[in-house]
């Protein structure tokens, strides 16, 4: 089968940042920045495909109406959901049970949250699924489970990435198949 482009962009700023915003649905501040959908306009894609939540979403609208593509909604891209810690600031939570997730999100998965195996799972079955050269604005969580679907690396190795609001990644990716994939470009846009 032939490689299709598989383009990821992260969201805007979200109207609180700072937070664990897994299913909190959040709108975010400017989802039509022009400088966070900049790049993204020059990719030439079949279609555009979002996250559900609002601060994805809204911007993803914007792009399709834009480049009057169309847009589907898929809630496998969304991110981690942090359970009991959604909305929530890291600095409120106990810090030996934030310790215990980001050195091991399986074992010691959020209360009530979601596993990380979950979420690359999840990601993982929409890349099988992309078909055709494809924009995702996403979420960075799901940009790192797409990376680790992608290439093996484990979460220690993909949370090293810094994916600031507005961050591009692009791939190559053999859809249909176990997820393989080409990182062919990353793009750190925006800031926070």
């Amino acid at each position: 089968m032939k490689a299709v482009a598989l383009h990821l962009l992260r969201h805007g700023a979200p109207l609180r940042p700072g937070l664990l915003l897994g299913r909190t649905d959040d709108a975010a501040r400017d989802p039509g920045c022009a400088r966070l959908l900049a790049p993204a306009m020059a990719f030439d894609v079949a279609r555009i495909v979002t996250s559900d939540l609002r601060r994805a979403r809204a911007s993803a609208e914007a792009l399709a109406l834009a480049r009057g593509l169309p847009l589907a909604v898929d809630p496998r891209w969304r991110e981690l959901d942090f359970g009991d810690w959604d909305g929530r600031a890291p600095e409120d939570l106990a810090q030996t049970d934030l310790a215990r997730f980001w050195d091991d999100p399986d074992a010691w998965p959020p209360p009530g949250g979601e596993r990380w195996s979950a979420l690359c799972y999840r990601v993982g079955q929409a890349i099988r699924e992309v078909g055709r050269t494809t924009l995702v604005v996403t979420h960075a969580g799901a940009m790192r489970a797409a990376v680790s679907a992608l290439t093996g690396l484990d979460h220690r190795a993909v949370w090293a990435f810094d994916l600031p609001y507005g961050a591009l990644l692009s791939f190559r990716v053999w859809p249909g198949e176990k997820p393989a994939g080409q990182i062919t470009g990353l793009q750190a846009g925006g800031g926070a």
